[in-house]
């Protein structure tokens, strides 16, 4: 910790420029990093082929 003595006490830098982004605004900055990219497609097609066939019961 000895590495960050100067500066762990310091208050947190508020911008007088820009205000403060809200917090679906600061998600929406991640989105297009989305881990699951084409995972609601094949949720999609899951759900038609399952639909789609037929149950037999004895």
């Amino acid at each position: 910790m000895d590495n960050y003595d100067d500066i762990i006490n310091l208050p947190h830098h508020v911008s007088s420029k820009h205000k403060r982004l809200s917090m679906e605004q600061r998600a929406a900055q991640f989105a297009p990093f989305a881990a699951l990219t084409g995972y609601e497609d094949e949720v999609k097609k899951t759900v038609r082929l399952t639909e789609s066939k037929m149950e037999f019961r004895k």
